[in-house]
């Protein structure tokens, strides 16, 4: 994040703006993202990003590439709040009188705002992997049909309400958290490589020993710590989306936690099938920290609470 000092307020809006511009722009990626990874052997309706999509908007619309955005615009804003906001506010804390942070504690700073991120992330992933993966399987029934659980009639894909009171009825808030443990073995990494990688990256583009960078550098920087730590974690991304698939068909694996999903896949698909969707998902994540770090750099959290405050 930028060194100069900005309010918490500011810092929510900056995250919470940064959020709402990136998933609009790559959200067709990410879906297809989900469903590469859902894919295993003897149900691959899909071969590369491109035919995902492309398939999605012969079946489904040009709509269907939005499926679960809903879910996403909405907790996004203080999912990206929370991550962006406890990482400013764990290096302040841990530095000392303005001195630059040590690695280990850029480091730290990093795994304090992933494990703030999750209690949103985990909810959002959860109902976002059920409506991006629901054309995935209605596709299934229709050109593999015997993929299918036999005697299973077509059903309508259900709505985030609708999900949100299903699993809320069945599980209690527990059925909300589903994959809580690969969500923080995913996004702790994460948040580890990315901050201290970005902070480092975004020094070097510097204008002298106390100036900004300009937002062009922030942006690059952003792009490459993210897209960096993404593929990094990508394994466990994987695993995470498996684990909070509610629906699959007949021929593929169900889950009851995280080693016997590495053991699964390792058995079944080979250790390549951890990188699915890597390509996707960092064209995911790239531009959206590179946009979350132009905001801060433009101050759009402190402009707004300016003129609201001005405001009669």
């Amino acid at each position: 994040m930028a060194d100069k000092q900005i309010s918490l307020p500011a810092k929510l809006i900056n995250g919470g703006i940064a959020g709402l511009i990136g998933v609009s722009c790559v959200f067709p990626i990410d879906l297809a993202k989900t469903r590469l990874q859902n894919q295993q052997n003897g149900s691959r309706l899909y071969t590369s990003m491109s035919d995902c999509l492309i398939k999605t908007i012969r079946s489904e619309g040009y709509f269907g590439m939005y499926r679960g955005s809903a879910v996403n615009l909405t907790l996004v804003t203080p999912e990206k709040a929370i991550k962006l906001a406890a990482n400013d506010f764990f290096r302040q804390y841990l530095s000392k009188d303005g001195q630059k942070l040590t690695l280990v504690k850029e480091m730290l700073a990093g795994c304090g705002a992933g494990t703030c991120q999750v209690i949103v992330t985990t909810p959002m992933e959860m109902l976002k992997i059920q409506l991006q993966d629901a054309g995935r399987i209605e596709a299934q029934r229709k050109l593999m049909p015997e993929t299918v659980v036999p005697g299973t009639a077509p059903t309508k894909s259900p709505t985030a309400m609708q999900l949100t009171r299903e699993l809320l009825k069945e599980k209690g808030i527990a059925g909300l958290y589903k994959g809580l443990g690969a969500t923080l073995l995913r996004d702790v990494p994460f948040s580890i490589i990315y901050f201290p990688l970005f902070a480092n990256l975004n020094d070097l583009g510097k204008r002298g020993a106390e100036g900004p960078a300009p937002f062009y550098v922030s942006f690059l920087a952003g792009c490459l710590a993210g897209s960096t730590a993404a593929v990094a974690v990508n394994p466990v991304d994987v695993i995470k989306t498996r684990i909070q698939s509610m629906n699959r068909g007949s021929t593929e694996e169900t889950y009851s936690g995280v080693t016997d999903c590495i053991s699964k896949i390792m058995k079944n698909e080979g250790p390549s099938a951890f990188l699915k969707g890597a390509y996707c998902r960092a064209l995911v994540i790239a531009p959206l920290f590179g946009i979350a770090q132009v905001v801060y750099f433009f101050g759009v959290g402190e402009y707004i609470l300016s003129n609201t405050q001005r405001s009669p």
